[in-house]
């Protein structure tokens, strides 16, 4: 009998380093992903879908002594037009002549889905390595994060063997259900790119175009008006604003950002004034929704995340002001 629990201790022994090895090199690929996605140029196509649509944009991406610059250009269904410089960001809706200026802050873009440092996902994901495959004509080494609670999704991410640039993107719900996919189906990496290419397409000179630049104070001792009585495992708040809407009134719309550094979670809290909202929760894509009225104000509560992740965030809140 001694001997027996001998030998399954030393098998346990040989199991443990094997795991832990395992989970380091998992994560040790995550961080090269990070790093590829803000470091290298590359440009390529890539397909968006999520439930039955999908979207289909060419992307470039080029980083030097001046920084990163990016341009996204929609290729599918109405033009839009993303172009990047740091962290300013401008979106050109040519059908409706407008120009939308805003600073980065915490959103993330295909194949940059990853935070800077990826050592705190291991906290609430099981992080493993899966097959080699091809993806976009390249030899491709997949990532599985399994979520360890009912609060967050899964997500498996396909990486080249040689830059460790995502090639292809996977989420899947509670019931392991694929809601959203990113693919590359062309790509060039470190190849030459025209900076002149990174230019939009589309001209914002003239009286013809609208360019709307949303004020936004971003503080997080700002907002203090609102109490998250509960919180949710991982999740912290990454940011809080004060919004100018369009119409040019007062900072009349609240903005939180909840983030486990891979799952965001945005809350806003607009005035309700004279209107009559009812509470309730809606999909739209992989994107779920869920409004509550809280006292004068109506909170919407939106995310990547399980149903259950933004109701217990938004019936946790309350203002502060009785």
């Amino acid at each position: 009998m001694r001997l027996g629990w001998m030998l399954v201790g030393l098998g346990l022994g040989f199991v443990a380093p094997a795991f832990a090895d395992q989970h380091g090199d998992a994560l040790a690929w995550l961080q090269k992903m990070a790093v590829a996605a803000k470091k290298l140029n590359y440009t390529g196509t890539f397909t968006y879908q999520s439930g039955g649509t999908s979207e289909t944009s060419r992307i470039m991406h080029v980083v030097d002594a001046e920084g990163e610059q990016e341009k996204l250009e929609v290729l599918d269904g109405s033009p839009r037009e993303v172009v990047r410089r740091n962290d300013e960001i401008k979106c050109f809706l040519p059908e409706d002549r407008i120009v939308i200026v805003e600073k980065r802050g915490q959103q993330k873009s295909f194949p940059a889905l990853l935070p800077a440092s990826v050592a705190s996902l291991g906290d609430h994901y099981s992080i493993r390595k899966g097959d080699v495959s091809r993806v976009a004509g390249l030899e491709s080494q997949l990532i599985v994060l399994e979520p360890k609670d009912a609060y967050r999704y899964g997500h498996h991410l396909w990486a080249d063997l040689q830059s460790g640039l995502i090639l292809k993107a996977r989420t899947l719900n509670e019931h392991n259900e694929t809601i959203e996919q990113f693919v590359f189906s062309q790509l060039q990496i470190n190849g030459p790119i025209d900076k002149e290419h990174l230019k939009p397409r589309f001209g914002a000179e003239g009286t013809a175009w609208r360019i709307h630049n949303p004020r936004a104070m971003q503080s997080l001792s700002a907002v203090g008006d609102w109490h998250f009585r509960t919180q949710l495992p991982g999740f912290k708040k990454s940011a809080g604003m004060r919004r100018q809407t369009a119409r040019g009134g007062g900072m009349d719309t609240t903005h939180f950002i909840f983030t486990d550094g891979l799952a965001s979670i945005s809350v806003f809290v607009e005035p309700l004034a004279d209107q009559t909202v009812e509470n309730g929760t809606y999909s739209v894509g992989a994107i779920n929704v869920y409004k509550r009225v809280a006292g004068k104000h109506l909170l919407t509560v939106l995310g990547e995340v399980p149903m259950v992740t933004l109701k217990r965030l938004g019936d946790g809140m309350e203002s502060r002001k009785r």
